[in-house]
């Protein structure tokens, strides 16, 4: 076993993965409002264990989502008007 290959030797790098930023944002964002809403639901238990300050946790998740959200949209966007303007 060598562990280290002079570079005439090496492979190409594969080409990187395509993923979709969005999906993964969504799928977090959404795991949160669920999380929210329970807590909502166990508002009450929650006060009395001294764990309501996950409430103001699960919201603050949800809006860090959405502004993630909303920043993957606009890197999203200048993506494809730079592509655009390279294909004209």
């Amino acid at each position: 076993m060598r562990l280290w290959l002079p570079e005439a030797d090496r492979r190409p790098d594969p080409a990187p993965a395509r993923a979709d930023a969005r999906k993964a944002v969504l799928a977090g964002t959404a795991l949160w409002l669920v999380a929210l809403v329970v807590c909502l639901l166990l508002r009450d238990a929650l006060a009395s264990s001294g764990l309501e300050w996950l409430i103001w946790a699960c919201a603050v998740g949800l809006l860090i989502g959405v502004a993630a959200l909303a920043v993957v949209q606009a890197i999203r966007r200048r993506r494809n008007r730079q592509g655009a303007g390279a294909s004209s």
